[in-house]
């Protein structure tokens, strides 16, 4: 398990290595794993290769906007999945779960037209659009649902509670494990996101920060490793702030297994 460890940590470990050091130590063989001097500055240097601080709000507002809406949609289709028997329910389920194996490359043309025509390019809203729902979150939270006992929801309907109460404060609650952990995969693949909004996007008014990390390329044809190490860390740090407040909730949901 340790080495295990080292083998995920290790690429980890160099990259802040390499963000602290001056130029001339990136290029030294054998590699020097601690900076004789740490430099911070290199922080400084990614962050003023552009407009960083519009970047990570896109990244921001784009991920979180993306999460609201996979919320809105895929609850409730899970929901219909899982509690009700209706005319063609298994083919509609089916048809969800071929979307998962449909690349966003060979779509993209398409809805890029779509998106051209409803002059929604170098916008939010384009960018949060064609994620508004997800399968793999429909088929996570359907198998979560099913889990739970139906006494329960009739339990809740012959109290009269409405369906839309009992998802909110039954269902979701008793989901919740899966539920962040699927929000957190959702929030990464999004965060991380560098094709979509590559092509979505002609100007720095919804460029998000891997499209500012990409710029960070090379002066007078040599590659700064260390300011780019940098800028991959800016990238990255939002991530393991948002991974370390949900990990026990990613735990819980491995070894979920319906009602206690």
């Amino acid at each position: 398990m340790l080495l295990l460890v080292l083998v995920f940590a290790l690429p980890f470990g160099w990259m802040i290595s390499t963000s602290l050091k001056t130029m001339p130590e990136t290029m030294i063989f054998p590699p020097e794993w601690i900076p004789k001097q740490p430099v911070w500055q290199n922080y400084a240097d990614a962050w003023n290769t552009g407009p960083f601080l519009r970047y990570f709000m896109n990244s921001v507002i784009i991920a979180i906007g993306i999460l609201i809406c996979q919320a809105l949609t895929i609850i409730p289709a899970a929901y219909a999945f899982a509690r009700y028997q209706f005319i063609g329910s298994k083919l509609l389920f089916s048809v969800v779960m071929v979307t998962l194996m449909i690349p966003a490359q060979l779509i993209f043309l398409p809805v890029y037209l779509e998106l051209s025509a409803l002059k929604l390019l170098n916008t939010h809203l384009g960018l949060i659009l064609p994620f508004a729902s997800s399968a793999f979150g429909i088929f996570l939270l359907r198998q979560g649902f099913m889990q739970v006992p139906e006494e329960l929801i009739e339990a809740a309907r012959l109290d009269q509670a409405k369906e839309w109460k009992i998802i909110a404060k039954l269902m979701v609650p008793m989901v919740k494990p899966v539920l962040i952990t699927f929000a957190l995969f959702s929030f990464i693949a999004h965060w991380n996101d560098y094709f979509w909004p590559l092509v979505m996007t002609t100007n720095e008014t919804a460029r998000t920060l891997p499209l500012g990390i990409a710029k960070i390329r090379e002066v007078e044809g040599v590659a700064t490793w260390n300011t780019l190490m940098a800028g991959n860390l800016i990238l990255v740090a939002p991530i393991l702030v948002v991974f370390f407040f949900s990990q026990r909730h990613i735990i819980r949901a491995f070894v979920y297994s319906g009602v206690k």
